[in-house]
């Protein structure tokens, strides 16, 4: 499949509930939260999770109905190689009764070449969140190269990462499909990986377009059947009211017009 044979409206659907809605703001409060996740609950269809601060989790959890999950992020956005750093956001993400942990990568670590340092870091969290869905970001636009980003996603993998994400969004160069590219390629490649390992787009992807992109890409390299929330996502703040502008134009005209969140 390429992007030009899946419609827009079928792009919209899968990206509608594989989306991860996403308020990272430094600032965000527990009425913020709340807005994320009356939206998160659509008209037009449920997300897959909301992702939030792990200081936010908890109360995420309360405002939502039991099939939408809860994601936090550990050692965000920074990446930094502090092994107990990551595993305390990680055990307080755990706590709060969340569903996933986006965990980030040491990528400053990993271009320095010290891949035992990186590893010992995902391993960490991987051993402080049993039974949680693990996300591992890449940072890929820090990375930059092809190389770095097959290096970064094999050890991801090999410390039993759930899904490879592309980025935090909060550096210069957020999710491209060449990094993409890279990420799902990995993952086909591995014996291990292959059948449940999956793919969150994130940083940047704003209308249901540039979905449509990951959307193929993913098919393409994973198969017919992972467009799902268990093996593909997209994480995205803005993104949603696209997706609501081209299933239903009318009524997010309308939404629009009232000044919705």
């Amino acid at each position: 499949m390429n992007p030009s044979t899946l419609s827009l409206a079928a792009g919209a659907r899968i990206a509608l509930t594989c989306l991860d809605l996403t308020s990272l703001n430094d600032l965000d409060t527990e009425a913020d939260i709340a807005k994320l996740c009356q939206r998160a609950q659509s008209p037009l269809g449920h997300v897959a999770a909301v992702c939030v601060w792990p200081r936010l989790a908890a109360f995420a959890r309360s405002q939502l109905p039991a099939h939408i999950a809860v994601a936090a992020v550990a050692n965000f956005p920074h990446g930094n190689a502090d092994v107990n750093a990551a595993v305390r956001d990680t055990q307080q993400i755990v706590q709060t009764g969340a569903h996933e942990v986006d965990v980030v990568l040491p990528y400053k670590t990993l271009i320095a070449g010290d891949d035992m340092a990186v590893s010992n870091l995902l391993n960490a969290v991987r051993q402080a969140c049993p039974g949680l869905v693990l996300k591992v970001i890449l940072e890929t636009g820090e990375l930059k190269t092809p190389l770095l980003i097959q290096r970064a996603s094999q050890l991801a993998l090999d410390a039993g990462a759930d899904f490879l994400k592309t980025s935090t969004g909060k550096t210069p160069v957020h999710a491209t499909v060449e990094a993409a590219r890279a990420m799902l390629s990995a993952i086909a490649a591995s014996s291990s990986a292959r059948d449940h390992v999956g793919f969150k787009a994130s940083g940047g992807i704003k209308t249901v377009q540039e979905a449509i992109h990951y959307e193929a890409l993913t098919q393409q390299l994973l198969g017919l059947a992972t467009l799902t929330p268990k093996r593909f996502r997209i994480g995205a703040s803005s993104l949603l009211g696209d997706i609501e502008a081209v299933l239903n134009p009318e009524s997010a005209t309308h939404a629009q017009l009232g000044g919705s969140y």
